[in-house]
């Protein structure tokens, strides 16, 4: 598997998204009121920001505030960022906060087209994945849709949750995973090399965020029946791969049907398939 990303907390990612919309609102000097109130309205709307009393928010803001006026240069700030926005998926967050700050107005300006350019390539954006979210923003669409992950990747995590309900996650285990992408259609458009960085992923959102929040996570992203039971296939087979489900992958499994809403005999027919 990939090197572990280094541990980060709620509060520093939250920071480094707040800093991003910052730097966006300030692209042309001081923030504007515009961009500040679309600053505050993305925070509100984000789960990452779920529980965050308005006190704690003012807090938040001012403290990044100074952080950017304190720091030597935009490229300090940048590597800052990398660190505090390990997985690619808050990356994508980033940028697209920052975006949504830009567009605020429903126009971008010069300074702030140059800004979100330094975003994608510090970040690691590609040019697909700008002109997705651009093009979602500009039509009035949410952030859930412009950064809305590949089912595949979703598919993968569900599969990274029954693996490592016993605990860590071996490489071999980790190989295995992505071996058997290989063989199911579900797969069939994903390199070796995109399942790893799946499975990468998926790891660091268990570790950084626990079974509870990236179950949400999930039901938002699979969300049609079809691709729910899809999905619980998936857990079942990772579960029965080694014979009889252990206790802590039975406890999973009994999560993700809840938490998918599927019914006992649709979870039992899946069953006597992978028997």
């Amino acid at each position: 598997m990939a090197r572990a990303q280094p541990s980060v907390t709620r509060t520093e990612r939250n920071g480094a998204l707040v800093e991003v919309m910052l730097l966006a609102a300030m692209a042309d000097g001081s923030p504007t009121e515009v961009g500040l109130q679309a600053l505050v309205r993305r925070v509100v709307e984000r789960p990452e920001f779920d529980g965050t009393r308005p006190e704690e928010l003012t807090r938040l803001v001012q403290k990044s505030v100074k952080k950017l006026a304190s720091a030597a240069n935009l490229e300090s700030i940048l590597g800052s960022l990398r660190t505090r926005l390990p997985t690619h998926q808050h990356r994508m967050l980033a940028f697209g906060l920052a975006a949504a700050v830009a567009l605020a107005d429903h126009r971008a300006t010069r300074a702030e087209l140059g800004l979100l350019k330094t975003f994608q390539a510090a970040l690691g954006i590609s040019e697909d994945e700008v002109a997705r979210i651009i093009e979602v923003l500009e039509k009035g669409g949410s952030l859930d849709e412009a950064l809305g992950d590949p089912l595949e990747r979703l598919y993968a995590e569900v599969m990274v949750l029954v693996s490592a309900a016993d605990g860590k996650l071996t490489e071999e285990e980790a190989r295995a995973m992505v071996e058997s992408f290989a063989s199911d259609p579900l797969f069939h458009n994903v390199s070796a090399d995109r399942a790893q960085a799946f499975v990468s992923e998926a790891v660091r959102a268990l570790a950084h965020h626990g079974l509870s929040d990236r179950m949400r996570a999930l039901a938002q992203g699979i969300s049609t029946h079809a691709q729910r039971l899809r999905a619980f296939r998936l857990a079942l087979k990772v579960a029965h791969s080694d014979g009889a489900p252990s206790a802590a992958a039975r406890r999973v499994l009994s999560l993700l049907q809840a938490t998918f809403g599927l019914a006992d005999d649709e979870v039992e027919r899946l069953r006597l398939e992978n028997a």
